[in-house]
């Protein structure tokens, strides 16, 4: 059960009183660390030891997208209607079985199906997660919740590709994505201790006898539900502007995301480690960007969102420049200013989503948002394979990162339009101050 009470207005004092947070946290960073372990070690047996070719790499979003599109938009509609933890529990179970088939794959023909079903139930997972979070933690506590979530994600991109680039220099990439089976079975294990919980009485938001509302959304239709999600997000200033914008980043971002491992067999032919310190690099660029939000306790949505599509775009172009003769240490300082970029954005538009979202909307919004990116992800990194085959990996990641800049200066310059009054006010001196 919750540990949360359900007095109205109660809450711990600290977010870390909450244990039902605690243990959806520790699950969500075990499962984080073997996702981005995982994600490492396919990357390189796909182009260093398969060799495999920039069109098939590109591939590999594009199947992994596919079940985010057939399933998202109703992905979102489940994790608001059922129970959450089930879900997310069934989902962490089935990845880790599939991860497990994963290491028997002879190939690329094997490989992509199998990373779609795992996909697949990653669609369910996310918008429950994120509208667990919403119930179990008070809206005071919500920014912090929001950036300790970006924060074991970044922690993950840190230890997981640093970590994968010396395990294989010992072992095989099969045995790093059996790390990621392990740490899903783990994830699935502490989510089981949360199968009691009633997510009616968590985050203090108990259902009291006058309150019909979740017994209206049972007897309404899935159909129905899908418009309510809809409705909510294209009648909302704030949350439109974010949506629009995070759906353009990330049409151009998805081009180049998945080829760095063919810049980097370019730029660093005989060092496949060199991109696991880049990527490891970006983690802590992130890490040391979200606590310094948590630590101020305020953003404007424009900066954050703005500015760190700014930084993003303009450390992409520079990779371009990057030739076999180029300091390591110039990827390592890029990788920061990207993950710096990515920490700013991230945590800012995940903010955005959660607090502007009506109530009981959160798993919709998000599956929304999932469905969108996984219809983006299915044209955009084909693009960018057929971008790269006619003008070279370097000249693509150059243009597409000046691209971005260009729309991360516009969101800065038209900020005030795009968020006319959204800025996030953490709560941490408003608690102390009630607390004292």
């Amino acid at each position: 059960m919750s540990t949360v009470s359900s007095a109205p207005g109660s809450r711990p004092a600290s977010i870390w009183g909450n244990r039902t947070y605690s243990k959806m946290f520790a699950a969500y960073a075990m499962a984080s660390f073997g996702e981005w372990f995982d994600a490492f070690a396919i990357e390189i047996l796909v182009a260093y030891r398969w060799h495999a070719d920039p069109f098939m790499i590109a591939l590999i979003p594009v199947m992994m997208a596919l079940p985010g599109i057939l399933l998202g938009s109703f992905a979102g509609v489940v994790a608001d209607r059922w129970k959450k933890v089930n879900l997310m529990l069934i989902a962490d179970a089935a990845e880790a079985v599939l991860t497990v088939l994963l290491l028997f794959a002879p190939g690329m023909y094997w490989l992509l199906p199998l990373l779609a079903l795992r996909a697949a139930m990653g669609v369910f997972r996310v918008p429950a997660h994120q509208a667990l979070t919403r119930q179990v933690v008070h809206e005071d506590q919500l920014l912090k919740a929001t950036s300790y979530n970006g924060l074991v994600n970044q922690f993950s991109k840190i230890a997981g590709p640093l970590l994968g680039a010396v395990a294989l220099a010992v072992i095989s990439p099969q045995l790093c994505i059996l790390v990621n089976a392990m740490t899903r079975l783990l994830s699935c294990l502490l989510l089981f201790t949360l199968r009691q919980i009633d997510a009616n009485a968590a985050g203090g938001k108990a259902k009291g006898p006058g309150d019909s509302q979740s017994d209206e959304e049972h007897k309404q239709s899935f159909a129905e539900l899908w418009k309510q999600g809809w409705s909510a997000l294209l009648q909302r200033r704030i949350l439109l502007s974010s949506f629009i914008v995070n759906m353009a980043v990330m049409l151009v971002i998805l081009m180049i995301d998945f080829q760095f491992p063919t810049l980097y067999r370019e730029i660093a032919p005989h060092n496949e480690s060199l991109l696991g310190w880049m990527v490891s690099a970006t983690g802590v660029g992130a890490v040391i960007t979200i606590l310094i939000l948590n630590r101020l306790g305020k953003v404007k949505y424009g900066i954050g969102i703005g500015g760190g599509v700014v930084l993003v775009g303009a450390a992409f172009g520079s990779m371009g420049l990057l030739t076999p003769g180029s300091p390591e240490l110039w990827s390592i300082v890029l990788g920061l200013v990207i993950g710096v970029g990515n920490g700013l954005f991230i945590v800012t538009y995940n903010y955005v989503l959660q607090r502007e979202t009506p109530e009981g909307m959160t798993g919709r919004i998000f599956g929304i948002q999932n469905m969108s990116a996984s219809t983006i992800m299915i044209a955009a990194p084909l693009i960018g394979g057929a971008l790269i085959h006619g003008w070279g990996v370097n000249r693509v990641f150059i243009i597409l990162g000046v691209v971005v800049l260009i729309i991360g200066s516009a969101c800065l310059i038209c900020q005030r339009i795009l968020w006319p009054t959204g800025q996030i006010t953490a709560d941490i001196q408003k608690s102390q101050k009630a607390s004292g």
